[in-house]
This record gives C-alpha cells, sequence and structure tokens, in this order.
C-alpha cells in the first residue's frame, strides 16, 4: 500500500483518474488477475494481497512453478535457485511516475522471429492444484482434477521486482524444461504502475529499474527454446496513463523485447494483445506498433485469463497482425485455460459460473499464424470470489473441469 508521504499525491492522482480507470477495468475484466493468474506458483513473492490475481503461498524452495510431470515422461524437480528468494513488500503503486531508462547497448538480434516451437510444453512439477491432489487422494474430485488440469502445462508467473533473484529463478525453471526437453512458458509481470495501481497494483517502482529487472530476468533464459509472455495488459491497459508516461512505457517494453531475444535467440517473446471483446484490432495493433511489437518481439498473446472461444481469439489475433504488419513470421499465442465455454454475461469475470476448460496447451494447432495454445492462467486458481484470490479452490476447479 502507499506510503503515509505519499497519501495526499496519490488521492489527488486518483481522483482525476478514478472515473477513467473504472470504466478501462470493466472492459478489461479478468486479465486483472495476477501473475499467478496463470494459475501458477508465483515466482518471488509471498504477500498477502487480496487481489484478482492469483496469489498462491510460495513453495519452501522455488516459488514459480506451475505444472506437474507428464504421465508418460516425468519432469525433474527444477533445481533451487542459489539463493532461496526473500518475501517480496506488498505491491504498491509507487508515487513517484515512472521514468524513461536510457536504451541497452547490447545489440539486438535480427527483426527476423524465431521459429515457433515445435516441442512438448514444460510442465513444472510443483503447483498448487498438484499439492491438493497429493493432499487429497481420497477426495472423489481427485481423479478429474489430477487428469485434466494438474497434467497440463501451465505458465510460470515472475511478480516480484527482485533483481538480486530473478535470474537464478529463471534459469531454475528454464534448466529443468532443458533437462526435460520442454518448452517453458515464462511471464514477467512487473512494469511500473502495473494494472493502473488496480487490484493487481505493484511492480519495478520506475522504468529503470525495469530495465534492470528484465536484463537479469534474461540472464537466466539459458539457450533453449522458450515461450515469454511479456507483461499482461501493459500495452492493452495502457490508456489510464498519460500520453508521454504511455511513451516512455512502450519504449521500455521494446527494450525489453530486444533484451530478450538478444539473450536468447530461441526465445519467441509475445506482446500484449488484449482480446477480442477489448479494443478494435486497428487501435490494438497502432498500441503494439508504437512498443515495438513488430520488430522488437515475434508476435503477440490475446485472451489471457479471460474467456473468449478460441475461434474467436484466433480470428481477431490475425487480424492484429495484418494491421501491425511487420515481419511474416510473427505469430500468436492464446490463453485456452477457462474459454471452453466462450465468456460469461458482460460484467462477470470474476470465476464467473458456467465456464469450461479449453483447448488443452500445445504448439501445434493446425492455425496459420497461431502459434500455440496456452495455460496462461491456471484453472481451479480463484480470481477472488470462489476462495481468497490466488488459492486453489477444488470446487471452482472441479466446475471447469466437468463444465
Amino acid at each position: 500500500m502507499p506510503g503515509s508521504r505519499a497519501q495526499r499525491r496519490i488521492a489527488h492522482r486518483d481522483r482525476r483518474r478514478a472515473t477513467r480507470r473504472h470504466a478501462v477495468l470493466a472492459v478489461a475484466s479478468a486479465v486483472v488477475v495476477i501473475g499467478a493468474t496463470a494459475g501458477l506458483i508465483d515466482a518471488g513473492r509471498d504477500d498477502g494481497r487480496n487481489t484478482a490475481r492469483p496469489e498462491p503461498t510460495p513453495p519452501p524452495v522455488l516459488q514459480p512453478l506451475p505444472a506437474v510431470p507428464t504421465p508418460t515422461a516425468p519432469s525433474p524437480t527444477a533445481p533451487p535457485s542459489s539463493a532461496p528468494p526473500a518475501p517480496a513488500p506488498s505491491p504498491s503503486r509507487t508515487a513517484t511516475r515512472p521514468r524513461t531508462a536510457p536504451a541497452t547497448t547490447a545489440p539486438s538480434r535480427s527483426a527476423t522471429p524465431a521459429p515457433p516451437p515445435r516441442t512438448l510444453l514444460f510442465r513444472h512439477p510443483r503447483s498448487q492444484v498438484l499439492d491438493w491432489v497429493r493432499a487429497n487422494p481420497d477426495d472423489p474430485r481427485r481423479p478429474v482434477i489430477e487428469s485434466r488440469i494438474a497434467a497440463q502445462p501451465a505458465a510460470v508467473w515472475f511478480t516480484a521486482h527482485n533483481p538480486d533473484g530473478i535470474a537464478a529463478q529463471v534459469r531454475a525453471v528454464t534448466r529443468g524444461a532443458a533437462a526435460a526437453g520442454r518448452t517453458p512458458v515464462l511471464v514477467p509481470y512487473a512494469i511500473p504502475d502495473r494494472d493502473c495501481g488496480g487490484a493487481s497494483q505493484g511492480g519495478a517502482p520506475d522504468l529503470a529499474a525495469y530495465d534492470a529487472w528484465i536484463r537479469e530476468f534474461a540472464a537466466g533464459l539459458g539457450a533453449g527454446p522458450a515461450i515469454v509472455i511479456l507483461e499482461p495488459d501493459a500495452i492493452a491497459l495502457s490508456d489510464c496513463l498519460a500520453a508521454t508516461e504511455r511513451a516512455a512505457r512502450f519504449a521500455s517494453l521494446a527494450r525489453a523485447g530486444r533484451t530478450l531475444r538478444t539473450a536468447n535467440p530461441q526465445a519467441r517473446v509475445y506482446f500484449d494483445g488484449g482480446h477480442s471483446g477489448w479494443h478494435t484490432p486497428a487501435k490494438q495493433a497502432a498500441a503494439l506498433r508504437a512498443a515495438g511489437a513488430a520488430t522488437s518481439g515475434d508476435g503477440i498473446f490475446t485472451n489471457v485469463s479471460n474467456f473468449h472461444r478460441t475461434a474467436d481469439e484466433t480470428a481477431y489475433a490475425r487480424r492484429v497482425l495484418a494491421a501491425l504488419g511487420g515481419p511474416p513470421g510473427l505469430g500468436a499465442v492464446v490463453d485456452t485455460s477457462r474459454n471452453g465455454n466462450g465468456a460469461p454475461a458482460a460484467g462477470q469475470w470474476c470465476d464467473p459460473a458456467g465456464r469450461a476448460l479449453g483447448q488443452t496447451p500445445t504448439t501445434r494447432t493446425g492455425e496459420a499464424r497461431i502459434d500455440a495454445y496456452l495455460w496462461v492462467k491456471l484453472p481451479g486458481e480463484s480470481d477472488g470470489c470462489s476462495g481468497a484470490a490466488g488459492s486453489f479452490t477444488p470446487e471452482y476447479a472441479y466446475a471447469l473441469a466437468t463444465g
């Protein structure tokens, strides 16, 4: 929460932005469900915030891991980080506005996108759902939850601004994935003014600090295939920022894309494409272009933590990519974790009833320009209505698995 020294300034700013922010956040709906919103165990955070983005209790050694090994080819346990991550402070929106950081000096790789990954996606052997499965062997819901949710690969979120520990945390995941011959899905989520000060507020104190954090994040990427979901909401939910602040954020995202791709040419970096129920393709493409997605990334992601049907999202993604322009290799990935029955009625985003699991994660979609269907949000981790925000809720998980 903001410190007392900043309360008057924040209160003044919030009064000016309240109406605009509330309107924007209503459109974003479930997209504002935090890093673990992928349903993954959040890397490097242990705070008790009550947010819409899942905030699971961190495991004792490495926090970000939300998947479970396949029955046929178990994934090895990821090696521990060099030092246990320290508890992160409660996220807060900084009183000081982000400032532009100097551009990185590392040479960027070619603007040509990396080839789409064609290996199996990584399932880490630690997650809230797996903990529940192990602790409840006699629960009648266990077989369904285990086979339909716990057995699927899911993304790993990194939501703490922890420059001293982030490289080791990312490296632990990428090494585990490389040993298993699989592709990890990683979600850096620490942009300043994250979520426009809403339920998932937090992030780095300013853009210079964020740039430094991303450089450390990139240092842990390794050399194998990886999928990076760069900062959910950072582009689609940027209208709450002043024009100069938005431009500075977009410049930082462009630097982040270049840094990640230079560090690991096999990593594919996807920029925030919102979802089909939000901005028009033309508006989203213009923002993506301003953020360097066509030159500093490999494509876009859509539907993170949302519910829109896969067919709607793939059609929308292609329209955004067409409007964006750029190299022909640009593609899209779609979060299909909870979209089996499509979107609920307008305004219903918090664990809405009647939803279902969507397409299981895969990098072989058979769809032009659609590189993967991913579970960025882990089904069963609450948005804050069926259970505490970020907690695994078996009733909700079972409803999704049988919906």
